[in-house]
């Protein structure tokens, strides 16, 4: 186990590291939210087109991460990301420069396995450094700067998108990513000690890929980040079409909406540390699992009533987020917390599980959303009853992770 003195990066530096890795995936699904009615109209296209502009993304985003996970766990974290962030620069720009639909998903799907490279190795670079418990108190932290970044997508993505054009907002993706990159290049130092030669050998993946699927740890807090991301995805995916379509809101708004969101995640974090350090990993699971299923089952409840406002969707959003801002930090640096030796493969099936569930989910609200807020309470109300579920069960039983 080492101490934060024997890191090879200080421990502000990890945790602003991590932040931008993590970050570039709001950077790359929140900021051009704003623009998402526009440039579907731009193009002529149809509402479950656009929709794949984000669902492909995330399918290649999981995806990508079953390979970029041995292949970091071979060759070290830093070669991995600087190709993959030099990739996802140059597939941004390609996105802004797309002439058509067809090529924009494209272009958006080769970011998304670019993409797998920063928020994998993240999540893998956590395990690097740290034991399963002080992990999910750093991951806290980088997410408290994820969530900051995310403050900032939305509000800026209607602000270019109104006065630049919606080609602009997909170009600032671009921008994040090269400054990450030059981070990476500049001051990160290797994490991983000790590479695994055999880690791409097919005998060792699957090996490696079987004992993590059965490791009742790795399932449950799989299971309950899994969860947790369907929760936000359903929003992200339905969000800008319900405030600006269906509700009126202007872009400008709507990004204020998303940056109401961002400061009640933010906040979940900061709770997270709290509860961390007084109930415990398991206890801050089970009363974030209270939070969430309270905001769930008012949204719902007030869309089955036939409340369609801002305020019926915004206000029980909060305690969602609130719960979000605990249930990933614990969630992810829990499913990986067994695997020290495997943490790059470990992260990935998470992040693959993760993102199959995004695409399935976009896949269904692309053919259900009908001009109200329905398909989006009762979507986020599933999901934060299964979160609850998750989080009261087989949080409690397996979800101690060990590992030194």
């Amino acid at each position: 186990m080492k101490s934060a003195a024997s890191l090879p990066m200080s421990p502000a530096l990890a945790v602003v590291t991590l932040a931008f890795l993590l970050g570039i995936q709001p950077v790359t699904t929140d900021l051009y939210l704003p623009a998402l009615p526009a440039l579907t109209t731009g193009f002529g296209a149809q509402m479950k087109h656009a929709q794949l502009t984000l669902s492909a993304l995330l399918l290649a985003f999981g995806c990508s991460q079953l390979v970029l996970g041995p292949l970091s766990d071979r060759f070290g974290r830093r070669p991995i990301l600087l190709w993959g962030l030099a990739a996802y620069v140059l597939a941004a720009i390609g996105a802004m420069l797309a002439p058509s639909m067809l090529l924009l998903i494209v272009w958006r799907t080769v970011q998304g396995a670019a993409m797998g490279a920063a928020v994998m190795s993240a999540r893998a670079i956590v395990r690097d450094l740290y034991p399963p418990a002080e992990g999910a108190r750093v991951m806290s932290r980088a997410l408290t700067g994820l969530g900051i970044i995310a403050c900032l997508c939305a509000p800026l993505g209607g602000v270019v998108s109104d006065g630049f054009g919606w080609r602009f907002a997909l170009l600032l993706p671009a921008l994040f990513g090269a400054a990450t990159m030059a981070l990476i290049a500049l001051r990160f130092n290797e994490t991983l000690t000790r590479r695994n030669p055999d880690a791409l050998r097919p005998a060792t993946l699957v090996s490696t890929w079987s004992t993590v699927v059965r490791n009742p740890t790795f399932l449950s807090f799989t299971a309950l980040t899994t969860a947790a991301y369907a929760v936000l995805f359903t929003f992200l995916a339905s969000s800008s079409f319900v405030f600006i379509q269906v509700l009126g809101l202007t872009k400008t708004q709507y990004g204020l909406v998303m940056l109401w969101n961002s400061l009640a995640y933010i906040a979940g974090t900061f709770l997270c540390r709290r509860w961390l350090t007084r109930y415990g990993l398991r206890g801050c699971i089970a009363r974030g699992g209270v939070l969430t299923l309270t905001g769930g089952t008012i949204m719902g409840a007030l869309a089955l009533g036939g409340v369609q406002s801002t305020f019926a969707i915004v206000l029980p959003l909060t305690l969602v987020m609130l719960g979000h801002g605990i249930h990933q930090p614990c969630g992810q640096t829990g499913a990986v917390g067994p695997f020290p030796q495997a943490a790059g493969a470990a992260s990935a099936l998470n992040g693959f599980v993760m993102m199959l569930a995004a695409f399935f989910i976009g896949g269904w609200l692309g053919t259900h959303m009908d001009g109200t807020v329905r398909p989006l309470a009762y979507g986020m109300w599933f999901w934060c009853a299964c979160i609850a579920a998750i989080a009261w069960t087989l949080v409690q039983k397996f979800g101690e992770p060990r590992g030194g």
